[in-house]
């Protein structure tokens, strides 16, 4: 499987077991258990030429380089999931402010749909504001252009 397109965040395990504060091998053990948790979309193992690129590329990883073992890597969706099955009381608590993110996302979601409503309620009154003040614009328009009678005074022709 080629490197993904740069921009598209990645996580390899090693970091990861640092952020959810267990051992790399704990880490890679509860993936192994619970794999079906973890489709090809959320995360998957680096071939030898993709490891080598990666060190390549990146500095930091200069550890992987004489590792016989191939990182796996995890897009966000597979961090979250990550999150769910690791036991470590920081991986609980990232779970924990993942859930919280997405309620909050849900929240606004739902904030932004009834202001949407609302918005359009108040652009159908606007038109219909406008479309008066046009036909009395109009009526007038039409007033004015009908003939008037002369003021002033009349000079008779004799």
């Amino acid at each position: 499987m080629p490197l993904p397109a740069q921009g598209f965040h990645n996580a390899v395990h090693a970091d990861l077991a640092v952020l959810y504060d267990v051992p790399t091998k704990a880490l890679k053990q509860q993936v192994k258990r619970n794999i079906g948790r973890f489709p090809a979309d959320f995360m998957f193992e680096l071939t030898k030429n993709e490891k080598d690129e990666l060190v390549t590329i990146c500095d930091r990883l200069g550890q992987l380089k004489h590792s016989s073992i191939n990182p796996l890597v995890f897009t966000e969706q597979g961090v979250s999931m990550l999150s769910s099955v690791l036991r470590s009381e920081k991986a609980i608590k990232i779970n924990i402010e993942i859930m919280r993110a997405f309620a909050r996302y849900r929240s606004l979601l739902k904030e932004n749909e009834e202001l949407k409503k609302e918005i359009l309620k108040l652009d159908a009154k606007l038109n219909q504001a406008f479309r008066i003040l046009l036909d009395k614009i109009d009526s007038l328009h039409q007033k004015a252009t009908t003939p008037m009678k002369p003021v002033g005074f009349k000079v008779s022709k004799k």
